[in-house]
């Protein structure tokens, strides 16, 4: 590997400016559409009247669901997210038509004229009032408002919590978060002469694109031929509705045999657009005067909005991880997912970790601070450690558990001992009160149970030694790209200027799983290894006579093909031209299959994930007791991700998480009034500004992962769960109040 050279395939194309996205793809031709939406947040018997945008100039067609001729309604789980509103309204971001035009502006104008009416239905828009008796229920394919209950049975903590020394019992919330990636949805769609239709489209997973588009159209998979460009972002936030505005496009595109782009404004995708699923939490828990945590019981509801979307597998994740990274003999959870006719909630980074970590971690220092236990100690005793047993009964064994050893690198390196020994408590004789706080946690890579998980990669020699790589996870932005030709010019020992990441599409390779869960590196770099493995295995057999040594004798190093005791060697030029004449085509395919997993739904037992990766986050900051505004001083992050492929890429990706988990703490909030936000733009959604960031240190810890045949776990998702309980703590230990509802809004009176 080469880890300290910072490498992106794609830097010199975006710097300049010169990469391609969606919206910057063009055809002769080509029409404009865009959405229409109701004022309602539930209705039903829904009437369209598009006469006056019929007549409006430049406008081409109206399009409704009775145009669909496929199915007007998909999803990845259950199939009940529509693409078009038929007769029922379930949630203000819902699309009810398609204006098509000769241009955006005159799309823009038409849809205006569109008139839609229906019959209110009583909407439901909180957890609470879901979960009542006799209340409407929002699914169509359910007769309950709660869609999903996951149960985690680990011994029996009732009993226990008699002899307990403390018994805390807490509640907690968390609130709806927009990804806010920089470019909204657009999708390009042409249709071909021979019958396929060509998405370009800005999403996460091309499959998952095309799976809704055929659905929408009623037409085979071989029909939608979906390409790869470069993305402006995701976070988890461009599948399902970045999917529908691409099978939306191809719609349109089909039904008038041209061209047709679809780009949103900002305040379309914020209004549509799936967010992080809100989440109320309660936790009982009791321990021993010693600090060992000896009986938990929590009990989670997340709003899952108007639509499934992925609710089964977010819940599923915060019931795998209901207690964080702590070793727990007797625990039960039980997670719900509960529909309401919010907009629908589904896939952001952290995947529902970002929720519990903020619960649990700040119940380990309240604990701490109750039992007067340091809560670096208090830790110590409960953390999961080699061979130590989960709360779904997995044994920690076969990769490296060195959740302790990153979280000493982390408290060394802010000097978190001596400097908790400061901190105000609620009492300065300046105006600043100062704090310092950490959590910890792991996180299982990859899918784990709720999945079946593999990916491939193709390998494609060229004549002139030039090399064509292709691996079936997409390019949302992070580097995976990158990553892949790093793995692959390590292992052949070439020079990574002869890789070219071909852009693929799903005609091209097949399908390798979502660029999701902190999977890309681990499961696409194997896939690179396994192809890249038998593409020397191929080498090794007909170039051994030439290099005059056994298959098994050639090697590959110094960007050259090399024979026994390096007497002879090709260049990779000289190496292809033989193959040619030998008739031998120099390709690959290779599939990485993930470890085995188990699990029972029935109790939430079972070997959740095959590997985990070990966190630690610190930061120290002030908190203002006239304004209660928070100022961050220094952030430091740990991650144990295995093996580092691309050290600065992969620094970038910690600091990002950080910056992003800030904001969910103190921040960021897509507020929900009466089912609608006016948060949508930038001017009342807000982010992190690079003003609001302390110095960050990422420390990489580094213990190569068996299980990943690279040796690299993934830092994707790691990197945001955890900044926002080691925030709450550090506030509490400035102005000794307990925050437990996100964001975190501190008011001058409370610390009077």
């Amino acid at each position: 590997m080469r880890p300290d050279t910072a490498f992106r395939n794609d830097a010199r194309a975006k710097v300049t400016g010169r990469a391609t996205y969606a919206d910057d793809v063009s055809f002769a031709g080509m029409l404009h559409a865009v959405p229409v939406y109701s004022e309602y947040v539930s209705a039903k018997d829904v009437r369209i009247d598009a006469a006056a945008a019929l007549a409006s100039p430049g406008n081409v067609r109206v399009i409704t669901a009775a145009d669909v001729p496929g199915s007007a309604t998909f999803g990845q789980i259950e199939k009940d997210y529509p693409i078009l509103v038929s007769d029922r309204i379930r949630s203000w971001g819902d699309v009810c038509a398609i204006v098509v035009a000769d241009t955006r502006e005159a799309a823009k104008s038409a849809a205006a004229l569109v008139r839609i009416t229906a019959t209110p239905v009583k909407a439901v828009l909180t957890i609470e009032e879901a979960l009542e008796p006799g209340a409407p229920v929002v699914p169509s394919w359910s007769d309950s408002n709660v869609v999903t209950h996951h149960r985690l049975r680990h011994g029996d903590p009732e009993p226990l919590f008699a002899g307990c020394e403390l018994i805390i019992e807490e509640d907690f919330s968390t609130q709806a978060v927009e990804h806010a990636y920089m470019e909204p949805e657009a999708a390009v769609c042409v249709p071909r002469a021979d019958g396929v239709v060509e998405i370009y489209g800005s999403m996460q997973h091309p499959f998952s694109t095309r799976r809704f588009t055929a659905a929408l159209l009623g037409e085979p998979l071989s029909n939608v031929e979906v390409y790869t460009i470069s993305v402006g972002g995701g976070f988890g936030g461009k599948d399902d509705n970045a999917a529908a505005v691409c099978a939306r496009a191809a719609l349109a595109a089909r039904l008038t045999g041209r061209p047709v782009k679809m780009r949103y404004d900002r305040e379309w995708s914020m209004r549509e657009t799936y967010k992080r699923h809100p989440y109320r939490l309660h936790y009982k828990v009791g321990v021993s005067s010693e600090g060992r945590v000896l009986a938990v019981k929590a009990v989670m509801h997340a709003d899952s909005g108007a639509y499934l979307s992925v609710t089964p597998w977010v819940t599923w994740r915060s019931t795998a991880q209901c207690f964080g990274p702590y070793s727990i003999d007797n625990i039960h959870a039980d997670v719900y997912g509960v529909a309401t006719n919010n907009i629908f909630t589904g896939a952001m980074r952290g995947f529902g970790a970002p929720q519990v970590n903020f619960a649990v971690e700040q119940l380990m220092d309240m604990i701490a601070h109750k039992l007067k236990i340091h809560p670096l100690g208090l830790r110590r005793i409960n953390m999961v450690k080699q061979d130590s047993v989960t709360v779904t009964g997995q044994r920690m064994r076969g990769h490296t558990v060195s959740l302790e050893d990153v979280m000493n690198q982390v408290v060394h390196e802010i000097g978190y001992r001596k400097k908790y020994e400061t901190c105000s408590f609620g009492k300065s004789e300046t105006d600043e009160l100062y704090g310092i706080g950490l959590a910890i946690s792991y996180r299982g890579a990859s899918l784990g149970a709720e999945g079946m998980d593999f990916c491939g990669c193709i390998i494609n020699g060229q004549y002139d030694g030039s090399i064509l790589l292709e691996a079936g996870v997409h390019e949302n932005g992070q580097g995976s790209e990158s990553t892949m030709a790093i793995i692959l010019a390590d292992e052949l020992g070439t020079d990574r200027k002869r890789i070219r990441y071909r852009r693929s599409s799903t005609s091209s390779i097949p399908d390798g799983g979502t660029t999701v869960a902190t999977r890309g590196t681990i499961m696409g770099g194997s896939a690179v290894v396994v192809a890249a493995r038998q593409y020397k295995e191929l080498l090794q057999k007909h170039l051994a006579e030439r290099l005059r040594c056994k298959p098994e004798e050639v090697t590959f190093h110094d960007d050259r093909i090399w024979g026994l005791n390096f007497e002879y060697n090709l260049t990779w030029e000289e190496a292809m031209r033989e193959l040619f004449l030998q008739r031998i085509t120099p390709y690959a395919f290779g599939t990485f299959q993930a470890p085995p997993v188990s699990w029972d739904d029935t109790n939430g037992q079972g070997d959740a994930y095959f590997t985990y990766v070990y966190s630690c986050q610190a930061v120290e900051l002030t908190v203002d007791k006239k304004t209660g505004k928070v100022r961050l001083l220094n952030i430091v992050a740990g991650h144990d991700i295995g093996k580092a492929i691309n050290k600065a890429m992969l620094l970038g990706q910690m600091y990002g998480g950080v910056t992003q988990g800030l904001g969910m703490a103190l921040m960021e909030d897509f507020v929900r009034e009466g089912g609608k936000s006016a948060c949508l733009n930038f001017d009342k959604y807000q982010i992190p500004r690079t003003t609001d960031l302390p110095e960050m240190t990422g420390i990489i810890v580094e213990n190569h992962d068996p299980n990943s045949l690279t040796g690299a776990k993934g830092i994707g998702e790691p990197a945001i769960e955890l900044i926002a309980p080691a925030i709450a703590n550090a506030i509490y230990n400035a102005t000794g109040v307990r925050y437990k509802d996100m964001p975190i809004r501190i008011r001058p009176e409370d610390l009077a």
